[in-house]
């Protein structure tokens, strides 16, 4: 399983000097699988260059799981090249919500004056799915969702392929719920899709100070990001859905933090950047 980060920043894209080294563009991951079946998690404006690139392969089977559909999830999928091809079947997952279908929600971004096309205009084939508390299979690679706490129809995601298992927790709250530290680990929301996963790319958008002021916002600190992480054994933390007010400099102190409180390895904890590649 080969894993490139596309998007990392949260809320709104950012780009400019300050945000140069580990990008601007919002919450898009690219997995590659074994198989060279495309998974795409999320679709962001970092999923703008991918289509590009899926196109010049000539790639025409993708799935696309959405963790949830705030606009810096969302918002690059209209510039996303496959589904204005007619060759193309996306796979769109996303979670259940019990006043619109998973297509009538995204129709609400497709559409005027947010889009100027609407969904039943885009060339692809597309399917849509549920995904909140699923588990299927994709050519051998086991793929698992769940509900975690984050405002609105949220879930996060883990990808097995063999003894390898990536985890993507984006947007994710559980300190709202529990004391990270005490609490037994089934009750602490989206700890079974992070448990003893090699890669758990985990929501890091507050530092400890900010956010008791956002508390209820949806996102995690370094302490909680650092806490979780050792109880859920992971292999390696890749901190995401930076606050598109944090410079380059401000990320880094916050690594500094998650590493002083987990005590590993400098390896073991990464700041997500534009380009990063990690094979599992």
């Amino acid at each position: 399983m080969h894993v490139r980060i596309r998007g990392c920043r949260g809320t709104i894209a950012s780009p400019g000097a300050d945000t140069m080294r580990y990008g601007g563009n919002t919450s898009c991951v690219e997995v590659r699988l074994s198989s060279g079946r495309v998974a795409i998690l999320d679709a962001g404006t970092g999923i703008r260059e991918l289509g590009v690139q899926l196109m010049d392969e000539g790639v025409t089977r993708i799935d696309l799981l959405l963790t949830h559909l705030h606009v810096d999830h969302l918002e690059g999928l209209g510039t996303f090249a496959p589904i204005w091809s007619p060759d193309v079947e996306l796979h769109i997952w996303g979670p259940a919500s019990p006043l619109a279908s998973l297509a009538e929600r995204i129709a609400t971004y497709f559409s005027p004056p947010l889009f100027p096309a609407v969904l039943p205009e885009v060339a692809a084939r597309i399917e849509f799915h549920d995904a909140s508390g699923h588990e299927w299979e994709v050519d051998g690679v086991r793929i698992s969702s769940d509900a975690i706490v984050h405002p609105g129809a949220t879930v996060g995601y883990r990808i097995r392929e063999g003894d390898r298992v990536l985890a993507f927790l984006t947007d994710h709250e559980p300190a709202l719920a529990a004391d990270l530290r005490t609490t037994p680990t089934e009750w602490i929301s989206g700890f079974a899709l992070m448990d003893g996963a090699d890669l758990l790319i985990h929501d890091c958008q507050y530092t400890p100070e900010e956010y008791a002021e956002r508390l209820g916002f949806g996102h995690s600190s370094t302490e909680h990001v650092a806490t979780l992480a050792e109880r859920a054994g992971a292999g390696r933390v890749v901190m995401y859905h930076h606050d598109p007010m944090h410079s380059d400099a401000q990320l880094e102190a916050m690594r500094a933090d998650v590493l002083r409180r987990w005590e590993v390895e400098e390896d073991r904890v990464v700041l997500a950047a534009e380009g990063d590649t990690f094979d599992l």
